[in-house]
C-alpha cells in the first residue's frame, strides 16, 4: 500500500470517526456548527497521517489508531482555534477562510476549543480496538504533549517572548517550537508505536526523531512567511515580520534558515532509518513537510 492509497483509505475513516463522536454529543447547535466549521476546514491531517503510517511501518493493524489519530487532530483543530483568538495570534484568516472567532464569536471560539481538546481523551478511552493498558499509556502521551509540557507550555513561551520583545536566541526559539510544533508530532510517531507494541528503546530514538523533524516544519513555515504565496498559504505573506515576531529567518536570516531546515530533516531521516521497519511512508512525509508550499 502506497501513501496516497493509505491516506485515501484512512484519512476518509477519521474524518469520519470525528463526524460520528461529534454528532453523537448532545451540543448546542452554535457549539456544533462551530466545530465543524473548524475541524472541516480542509487541513492536510499530516499528523493523523503521519500516526497511521507509523503503525503501518511497524506492520500492525492500521485500524487500530483510527481514534487515537481522530483525538490528535481534534487537539490540532483546538490549538488552532485558540491560536486565532485576539489575546493569541489576532489573526482573521486560516487556511483561507475567516477564524472560527471572527464566524461564531470569541465566546463560541474559546468554548469550541475547550471542546475539541477534551473531547479527544473521550474519544480514546472509548476505542474498542485497543487494550486498556494501551488506551491509559495514549492518554497519558496525549496529555504530555499537549499540555503544559508540551504544546500549551510552547504556545506559552511563544507569548512571553512577544511581550517581553527581548532578544532571543537560536536554542530558545527551538524550546518554543519543539513545544509548540513538535510535541504534537511527537505523539504521532510515539503513538503509533505504542499501539503496536514496540520497546522504550524504539520509543526513545521516536522521540528524537519527533524533534528534528518538529523544527524542521517551523523553519520551513518561517520560510513560506517570507517567500510563500499568500493564495496557498491561507494568510498574508511577511505577517510574523509585520507582527515582529522572532523566527528562524528573522534570527539568521534566508539562506541559513535554509540549511538549518537541511540539518534537522537530515537528522530525522537518519535516525528513523535505524530503526527496523518499513519507513518508506514516514520518510515521504517527512519530505512533504520539508518540500510543501502551504
Amino acid at each position: 500500500m502506497n501513501l496516497q492509497t493509505l491516506r485515501n483509505t484512512y484519512i476518509k475513516k477519521v474524518d469520519e470517526t470525528v463526524k460520528s463522536f461529534l454528532e453523537s454529543l448532545d451540543l448546542a447547535p452554535h457549539l456544533q456548527e462551530s466545530l465543524d466549521y473548524s475541524y472541516f476546514a480542509g487541513g492536510k491531517r499530516l499528523r493523523p497521517l503521519m500516526l497511521l503510517s507509523m503503525i503501518h511501518a511497524f506492520n500492525h493493524e492500521v485500524e487500530e489508531g483510527l481514534h487515537a489519530a481522530a483525538a490528535l487532530e481534534l487537539i490540532h483543530t483546538s490549538s488552532l482555534i485558540h491560536d486565532d483568538l485576539p489575546a493569541m495570534d489576532d489573526d482573521d484568516y486560516r487556511r483561507g477562510k475567516k477564524t472560527n472567532h471572527k464566524v461564531f464569536g470569541e465566546a463560541t471560539a474559546i468554548l469550541a476549543g475547550d471542546s475539541l481538546l477534551l473531547d479527544s481523551f473521550s474519544l480514546i478511552c472509548n476505542d474498542e480496538r485497543i487494550n486498556d493498558d494501551i488506551k491509559i499509556r495514549l492518554i497519558c502521551e496525549l496529555s504530555e504533549c499537549s499540555g503544559a509540557n508540551g504544546m500549551v507550555g510552547g504556545q506559552k513561551l511563544d507569548i512571553e517572548n512577544e511581550y517581553t520583545k527581548r532578544s532571543i536566541t537560536i536554542d530558545e526559539l527551538k524550546t518554543i517550537h519543539h513545544h509548540k510544533t513538535g510535541k504534537l508530532l511527537e505523539f504521532a510517531l510515539v503513538s503509533g508505536a505504542i499501539i503496536s507494541k514496540q520497546s522504550d528503546d524504539v520509543i526513545k530514538t521516536l522521540k528524537e526523531v519527533a524533534y528534528h523533524i518538529g523544527i524542521a516544519y517551523q523553519i520551513k513555515d518561517d520560510i513560506l512567511d517570507i517567500i510563500g504565496d499568500e493564495s496557498l498559504i491561507g494568510k498574508p505573506v511577511n505577517s510574523d515580520h509585520k507582527n515582529h515576531k522572532d523566527t528562524y529567518v528573522s534570527l539568521v536570516g534566508l539562506e541559513e534558515a535554509k540549511k538549518m531546515l537541511e540539518f534537522h530533516y537530515k537528522n530525522a531521516t537518519t535516525l528513523i532509518k535505524t530503526l527496523n521497519i518499513q519507513s518508506g511512508h514516514i520518510l515521504e512525509l517527512f519530505s512533504i513537510i520539508i518540500n510543501r508550499n502551504n
